[in-house]
């Protein structure tokens, strides 16, 4: 009995160990918690909403650049994500979630912390210079005279024998079957 409590003890402290997220502080039965917990201004975060009994909802609010669409397999629990504002000042700022056709059912706060504080996001990397693409690798040729990459003497000489040498053969192969169709 006595390794029973040590085990389920020792595997609630590994549970709350990796929760990652931490949650708003009216959250409850009721309430939404915000990963990261303290996010910078720009930050991604998602958000975790409990007390909405349909699949859907929405958060708003004065920190993120756009609402959050909420969704979920019902039961209360609806995820969405969205980015906090680039222009916020560190402090709190009120989520407030519509759903189940009510407007404010679900409410907390972020806290957004100092840009200095904050975790730093990198932004997507793009390229420098431009990438020589299109034209099935002929892009290069673009930029070259036509006139200096033409074809020289050497290669016209050999165009005109291949040409003679073509139409001696369908002459030849004409007179063949001239000849054939007369026995």
């Amino acid at each position: 009995m006595r390794s029973m409590r040590l085990t389920l003890c020792a595997g609630a402290v590994v549970a709350a160990a990796f929760t990652p997220a931490a949650y708003a502080a009216d959250a409850g039965p009721a309430g939404i918690s915000v990963t990261p917990v303290s996010p910078g201004p720009g930050s991604d975060i998602q958000l975790r909403v409990m007390g909405c009994a349909g699949r859907t909802g929405t958060a708003t609010s004065d920190a993120f650049v756009s609402d959050a669409r909420l969704t979920g397999g019902g039961g209360g629990g609806l995820t969405g994500e969205t980015r906090v504002r680039t222009s916020l000042h560190p402090g709190s700022y009120g989520i407030e979630v519509d759903c189940d056709g009510h407007s404010g059912r679900v409410k907390g706060t972020v806290t957004v912390a100092a840009p200095d504080s904050a975790p730093s996001v990198s932004p997507p990397a793009s390229p420098i210079a431009p990438v020589h693409a299109g034209g099935g690798g002929t892009a290069h040729l673009a930029s070259v005279d036509a006139r200096a990459a033409g074809p020289g003497t050497k290669q016209a000489v050999v165009g005109l024998v291949l040409a003679s040498v073509a139409a001696a053969a369908v002459a030849v192969r004409g007179a063949r079957r001239g000849h054939d169709s007369r026995d």
